[in-house]
């Protein structure tokens, strides 16, 4: 369910996947220091030009940040842009590493 728990949680992951810290992405958006330590407490919720914003820190479309099932979407972003530069022949054999990873968990 997307709500304010889950804009909470998704800011927090990415944050982190990247390394920065609340402050920092906070003053890297021209906001004040808590800005984003408010939104992850679930104090406020970021406007709409906020969350673009957000998103653009990121590399990351609105859509992408809330794909819930896409937990490394920047990662995901490269790996296609990548894959789209292969032969069919290549994707094909990277298709099939990919699936004997996912079967093996």
């Amino acid at each position: 369910m997307i709500n304010e728990d889950f804009v909470s949680a998704r800011l927090i992951q990415l944050r982190s996947q990247r390394g920065v810290s609340a402050r920092d992405m906070s003053l890297s958006l021209g906001q004040a220091e808590n800005y984003i330590n408010n939104i992850e407490n679930r104090k406020m919720l970021p406007s709409l030009n906020a969350l673009f914003h957000i998103c653009d820190y990121f590399g990351i479309t609105p859509q992408e940040f809330f794909d819930a099932g896409n937990e490394n979407p920047a990662q995901l972003r490269e790996y296609i842009a990548e894959g789209k530069k292969l032969s069919a022949q290549s994707m094909a054999h990277i298709l099939e590493v990919i699936r004997d990873l996912n079967r093996k968990g």
